[in-house]
């Protein structure tokens, strides 16, 4: 049981990553600092996309508009760090 649940603290860290990383590139295309029509940065960007937007669109759904702020990253992260929390506390003590 401790290998499975060191495995899904992996999985969650690097997941919380790879929003970082879609939030990241989300900026930097939004402020037309990268292009997609650069094909690297295409396929970077829909992966990081397809990863992350069937967990962002229930937050979105729940959380109000705030005029172009979207704070659903910042709420899955702050999620995603109680549950790996909550995963130490109760599981490896």
């Amino acid at each position: 049981m401790q290998s499975f649940l060191g495995l899904l603290d992996i999985i969650l860290e690097l997941y919380v990553w790879l929003l970082v990383i879609w939030v990241v590139i989300s900026w930097l295309v939004s402020f037309d600092v990268i292009n997609t029509r650069n094909r690297f940065v295409y396929l970077v960007s829909d992966f990081l996309y397809r990863i992350t937007e069937p967990v962002l669109r229930p937050i979105r759904r729940v959380v109000p508009n705030l005029g172009g702020m979207d704070i659903s990253p910042v709420i899955l992260i702050l999620g995603i760090w109680l549950t790996r929390s909550l995963m130490r506390e109760y599981f490896w003590s």
